[in-house]
């Protein structure tokens, strides 16, 4: 689930795969994580979809539909239950750092963040 996020999720599929029904699997998934398989990959998809609103350009509705939901409005109400605020409010407090017109980047290395042309 976590590789295929933007795909339709197949309970009965993944259940084949762990052999067991499809009930014991929901159960058992929720026993060991905490939430259904679905509420599992809705989380994966709006944790993927924060990122890509931080780190791109792209509409809402493009990051929507390029992180597996197929509706804007579902989208948006499990984008703000999970993370407290709508995708466009999470943008606009969370986009690219904007520097005189100098977008900068993090580096996964500890280094300084190095300035990168617009």
């Amino acid at each position: 689930m976590d590789r295929a996020y933007a795909e339709p999720l197949n309970v009965r599929a993944v259940a084949a795969v762990a052999h067991l029904s499809e009930a014991h699997f929901s159960r058992s998934f929720r026993a060991a994580f905490g939430e259904t398989p679905h509420r599992y990959l809705q989380r994966r998809r709006v944790e993927r979809s924060m990122f890509l609103l931080r780190e791109t350009d792209r509409s809402v509705t493009d990051v929507c539909f390029d992180v597996g939901f197929t509706s804007l409005g579902t989208f948006s109400r499990t984008f703000h239950e999970i993370v407290g605020e709508t995708p466009s409010e999470y943008r606009a407090g969370h986009g690219p750092v904007m520097a005189a017109g100098v977008a900068t980047r993090s580096s996964s290395f500890g280094e300084a963040e190095a300035p990168v042309a617009p």
